[in-house]
This record gives C-alpha cells, structure tokens and sequence, in this order.
C-alpha cells in the first residue's frame, strides 16, 4: 500500500513538473501576444448572436454592468457553424444548413469597437452533420451502426485526424473574424459504454487523443495570436483518472492557456465530499473545485475560468439560480483567484441583479491592443 502511495505521488510530481515546464514554454513562445485579459463573460448561442431580442439585452449588460466578454456559439452542439462559412467540409456535410447569424460580421465589429473580448465557443466531438455525412468518420454501437446519444445525436471519433483538421479549419476562421479566443467544448469521448473507434477505447489513447487535439490546435492556431481554452466537466477537477472521456487534468492544463471547468452545481449529481445536495450549496461546489483543480496541477490559478450557472436546478429540487445564486458564484470565483469567470444559460436570458453596476465595479479592464 506504501509503495502504490509512493508511486501515485510521484507520477502526480512528474505530471506537475511536466505542466509547469510546457506552460513555460509556452509564455515564452507568446510574447507577441495581447496581455492577458479577465473576462467576465456572458454566454451567446448562435441563434442569441442572430436573434436581436437576445442579443440586444446581452449588450445593454455589457453596457451598463461589470461584464466585459461574450462566448459566442461559432459552431455549437448541433454542428451547425453561426455564420456563412467558407470552409468547404461545412457546407459539404450540412453544417451551412442553418445559418442564424448571417450578418455575424457586423455585429462582431460592432462589439470588437466596444471593446468586448470575444471568445468562440467550438463544440468538437458532438457533431451530428458531419458523423452522418461522414459515417466513416462516426462513432459506432458495436453492431457497426452510427451511435447516438440521449438527444439522438451522433458523434464523430476523437482519434481521427480529419475531425481534427475540420474543427481547426473552423478555429482558423472564427480567429481571422477578431475572436480573442478559441473555447473549444466537447472535447471528450462520449460517457456511454461499448461503443467503437478506430483505436481501443482505454485510459491511455483517449487521454492522448485528447492532448493531441489541444497540441495540434496551439500549433495551428498560433499565427493567429489568439488565446485558447478548453471546457471540461466539473468532476474532472476530482476524479483521479479521465472521467472515462480523455479529460485528465494534470495533462489538459499544460496544452491550453485556460482550463474551463463547467461548476455548474446542477451538474454535480453526486454532490462533493460533505455536500451531497449540490445546488444547494453554489459557493462550496465553485470554490472547492477550483481548489481540488489547483491542489492537483499547481499552476498559475490565472491558468483556470469556470462555467457558473445561471438556469433553472434540473438534478436536485428545480431552484431558480437567480441573481443571489450567481453572485455567490461570481464570489468563489474571484475569491479562488481565477481568470474572470463565465455564466450560462442555455436560452441566453441574464438578470442584471446578478452582476455589479458598471459604476460601482470601476472602469472595465482594458484589453492590450
């Protein structure tokens, strides 16, 4: 028992050392960058971005409150890419099907002249156009057949190279439109048992193909001077291994600029040691998790920007998470140290009273030219 102690400490160190020394590597090869910026952010689905009776009140927010910074659904979990694209595999697979946001361009320099910091969100491995359109390429039930999951559908498999040169045409895009941020989401293996890819679903590949994303993604998205962000699930700030999914911690923090783990306390059904009714306690499951985050890679705490919650309780007792729920968020957030924070809701609705009047939170912090 000793000994396997022993051997966990030390593979815990080597990954730590491993981090620290590639987050060096890459401050060094980011010098030309924009200066680092804090976010607090609002989310906008693609249809939000589009909608005017959405996308209005998100900008009187930015206007008239402490919030800074929009994460835009570019391409979201239905696959459908936001704008007219010119990437030719979207428009060939049916990702141009729906385009709620044609006019993007003009709105996006509308708010790029408002200083906003503009992150675009990329859902990878949830795509439905492209798993169909592409069966080869798909996630499949052993029988042969495309998988799908509980919203009927389908996936694409982590380990092939064209999803990933698909996904990063897409970044390359949304970068050259003036996004400061590339936020790539579902980048994971579905949590669903016996299905088949093109390599044997163990710890090691996923947690690789994973990695392997992120690392092409930096490579590719580097002349762009963006930034780069990967979501991940809430207990992978406290589970040991990769959650089954790919999506191990230790490994993922030194890969991206901003690791974004989804606090939402809905999503932690289990609850978290001491706290079994999670929406119950918003404070604890924010700053515990960043904490438990932190203990284990012991990195910049700048390196971490949480997903807080701002919708309705679906897994404990229905609670409004109005504008007390956020703030207390907002609070274990900024009390942690962490680089800003971003709040969701799915149907992109946000009280005012959950954020500080601009007046009363100072001057917005500027972003470097």
């Amino acid at each position: 028992m000793m000994l396997r102690r022993t051997f966990l400490l030390t593979v815990a160190a080597l990954a730590r050392r491993s981090a620290e020394s590639r987050l060096e590597a890459v401050r060094d090869s980011r010098e030309m960058q924009p200066k680092p910026f804090a976010p607090k952010a609002l989310y906008l689905s693609s249809f939000g971005l589009g909608a005017r009776s959405l996308r209005e009140p998100a900008i009187r927010l930015l206007q008239e409150t402490e919030l800074n910074a929009l994460v835009i659904d570019v391409k979201g979990d239905r696959g459908w890419i936001a704008y007219p694209s010119s990437v030719a595999l979207a428009q060939q697979v049916g990702a141009q099907k729906v385009i709620p946001a044609r006019n993007a361009d003009e709105i996006l320099r509308t708010l790029k002249s408002m200083g906003v910091y503009l992150i675009a969100r990329i859902v990878v491995f949830k795509d439905n156009p492209l798993a169909l359109a592409r069966p080869s390429l798909a996630v499949k039930n052993s029988g042969g057949s495309i998988w799908r999951d509980r919203e009927h559908l389908a996936w694409v498999d982590p380990f092939q190279p064209a999803v990933w040169s698909y996904n990063l045409d897409i970044a390359e895009e949304a970068a050259r439109k003036g996004f400061d941020e590339i936020q790539f989401d579902y980048v994971r293996f579905p949590d669903a048992r016996g299905l088949v890819f093109s390599r044997p679903n163990n710890r090691e590949n996923r947690v690789q193909a994973i990695n392997g994303f992120f690392r092409e993604a930096r490579k590719r998205l580097a002349p762009h001077k963006v930034f780069l962000a990967g979501d991940i699930f809430g207990y992978v700030c406290w589970n040991q291994g990769d959650t089954d999914i790919g999506q191990q911690i230790e490994t993922i923090v030194s890969d991206v600029d901003y690791v974004c783990p989804m606090l939402y306390p809905s999503g932690f059904k289990y609850g978290i040691p001491g706290y079994r009714k999670a929406a119950e306690y918003p404070y604890e499951i924010v700053r515990f998790s960043l904490d438990k985050a932190f203990a284990r890679t012991q990195v910049d705490k700048k390196h971490f920007r949480p997903w807080l919650q701002a919708f309705r309780d679906y897994a404990f007792d229905r609670r409004v998470y109005g504008p007390q729920e956020i703030r207390t968020q907002i609070r274990a957030a900024e009390e942690f140290g962490s680089d800003g924070w971003m709040v969701w809701n799915p149907h992109n609705v946000y009280p005012s009273a959950g954020f500080h009047p601009k007046a009363a939170s100072g001057r917005s912090p500027e972003k470097a030219s």
